[in-house]
């Protein structure tokens, strides 16, 4: 059965990796871009007639709720946001383009269902996220060696991405987080390995591993999360490694 799959972030990395693989098995896909030749350039209207690009910013509520409805009185079955900040210098000191990226783009995304359900729409989607390993609350989920870069040097952008995870899973809505390892490197045949967290009960399964490619987890929430879900990661995190 085709399904209807929002992305927000597909313009670039695991968002673009997703979308080449659900346009690719045949599921029609609306995708949010504030720079739409960006995605236009890469799946020309002609020869993909199963995405339709809508220009907008992910923290619009009302470009937002556009992505949202796949046909009149009828909302998408999946979201996928990959939204995230660009590293940017700070005089000589590095640093990220918006520190508060994506728990903006979480606190808009919930509006903009709210504001969609007013039209009498009932349900929801279910909304994917990426985030990132190293934020786990039940115990370490990383080698030791990468303790002090993700906590000193990723540590602004971690807690961003802590902020969304907390307000999607108090949300009430349906969702899987995904949380790949360090990005490296391109699409590999190398065997992705699992591990599993509940955010309220902790630790069910242990993956710990240094790197993977964004490719390779695009391709695995395709996979694992649109063409076919798999129910033991609803309402779940998944911490995806190689």
């Amino acid at each position: 059965m085709s399904k209807t799959v929002a992305f927000f972030g597909a313009s670039a990395g695991v968002g673009l990796a997703a979308l080449k693989t659900t346009l690719a098995a045949g599921h029609h896909c609306i995708a949010l871009c504030r720079v739409p030749a960006k995605l236009t350039s890469i799946f020309p209207a002609s020869t993909t007639p199963n995405l339709t690009v809508i220009a907008g910013n992910a923290h619009d509520v009302a470009a937002v709720s556009k992505c949202l409805q796949a046909s009149p009185g009828k909302f998408v079955d999946i979201v996928v946001s990959t939204i995230g900040a660009k590293p940017v210098m700070n005089g000589m000191r590095p640093g990220i383009d918006d520190a508060e990226v994506c728990r903006k783009g979480m606190a808009t995304l919930i509006e903009a269902l709210a504001e969609v359900r007013k039209n009498g729409l009932v349900g929801g989607p279910h909304i994917i996220v990426g985030s990132t390993t190293g934020m786990s609350k039940f115990g370490r989920d990383i080698p030791l060696a990468m303790i002090p870069l993700y906590h000193v040097a990723l540590k602004v952008p971690h807690q961003d991405k802590g902020i969304m995870e907390e307000r999607l899973v108090a949300s009430g809505e349906g969702f899987t987080i995904v949380r790949p390892s360090f990005f490296a490197g391109g699409e590999s045949d190398k065997k992705i390995r699992v591990g599993i967290e509940d955010p309220k009960t902790g630790r069910e399964s242990e993956a710990i591993g240094y790197t993977i490619s964004r490719e390779d987890v695009g391709k695995w929430i395709t996979e694992s999360l649109i063409l076919q879900r798999d129910a033991k990661y609803d309402n779940k995190i998944a911490m995806i490694t190689h």
